[in-house]
C-alpha cells in the first residue's frame, strides 16, 4: 500500500530529474490533507524555465499526468512548483508605474504627416 502512495512522488522525481540540468537539486515533498494530495517541487533556480516550459506547457503536462495517476488511486493530486528565493517574478507588484514612453508623440507626428499627405 505504501508503494501505491509513492507512485506520484516517484513519477514527479523521474520526469523532473530527466529534464533538468541539476537533478541532484530536485526535492519532492508530499502532503495529504482533506483537499487531497499536494506535491511540492523544489528545483535549482537555473532549471525553473525547463520545469515550467514555454507558456507553462511542461508544468501543465506534468500536472495533467499527475491527475491521471491520482484518479487511478482515487485521490486528487496537485503539483506546486516552489518559487526559489530571490525570484524576480511578481516582484514589481508594489513598484510604481514607469512614465509613458515618448513614442506616442512620434505616432502623432507620423499620423499628422499621413493626413497631410492625403490632403495633397
Amino acid at each position: 500500500m505504501a508503494e501505491r502512495k509513492s507512485q506520484d512522488v516517484e513519477f514527479v522525481e523521474y520526469v523532473i530529474k530527466s529534464i533538468v540540468d541539476h537533478p541532484d537539486d530536485v526535492k519532492v515533498d508530499r502532503t495529504v490533507d482533506e483537499m487531497g494530495v499536494l506535491i511540492s517541487l523544489v528545483v535549482n533556480p537555473e532549471d525553473m524555465g525547463q520545469v515550467i516550459g514555454r507558456s507553462g506547457a511542461t508544468a501543465k503536462s506534468v500536472r495533467t499526468l499527475l491527475r491521471v495517476i491520482g484518479a487511478r488511486n482515487n485521490a486528487r493530486v496537485n503539483l506546486k512548483i516552489v518559487e526559489p528565493e530571490g525570484s524576480t517574478r511578481g516582484a514589481n507588484k508594489d513598484a510604481t508605474p514607469s512614465a509613458p514612453k515618448e513614442k506616442s508623440a512620434d505616432k502623432e507626428t507620423a499620423l499628422d504627416e499621413a493626413i497631410d499627405d492625403l490632403n495633397i
